[in-house]
């Protein structure tokens, strides 16, 4: 595995652009909320640390990761330099996972396509509840600080 012992959210505040006087929607599926709550914290302390003011950054639950795309769509109405979505997917015995990874990773995808707001993909897709631990805030970082990342730069982008 490409990500064996290594930290994948050590990054450089310099090479990051500010993220002042943006406002972002970070979308948390409420299913494994031990993980995706660690991805929130993530992402949240991220924003703030380049810049965003709390009152900039709106929290919108939904129940799992297959809802993170409407709620993604709901979040496009409204003024936010770009959206996060957040969640967390553990495989299982049934094909379940195939069928929910597939339609969150499309239906995000379809809302960049379609959509004027960069909607960003921060969803765990890990065969087991370990992996997602070490991606949450374990050995391999925080996904949630990656997807931050990732909405600011691409909130750039679009501006």
């Amino acid at each position: 595995m490409a990500t064996t012992n290594n930290n994948l959210s050590d990054y450089n505040m310099e090479e990051v652009p500010s993220s002042e006087g943006m406002r972002f929607a970070i979308i948390v599926s409420e299913w494994n909320n031990h993980i995706t709550e660690n991805l929130y914290i993530g992402a949240e302390k991220t924003l703030i640390k380049l810049g965003t003011k709390q009152n900039d950054i709106v929290r919108i639950d939904v129940p799992g990761s297959f809802e993170l795309v409407f709620g993604a769509k709901i979040a496009s109405k409204y003024n936010y330099d770009a959206i996060i979505c957040l969640g967390s997917v553990i495989k299982g015995e049934t094909d379940h996972f195939d069928y929910i990874c597939n339609a969150v990773s499309l239906g995000i995808k379809d809302l960049n396509v379609h959509g004027d707001v960069p909607v960003i993909f921060g969803v765990l897709t890990d065969n087991n509840e370990q992996q997602s631990i070490d991606r949450s805030g374990g050995k391999h970082g925080n996904k949630g600080i990656e997807a931050a990342i990732t909405a600011i730069k691409m909130a750039v982008l679009n501006k």
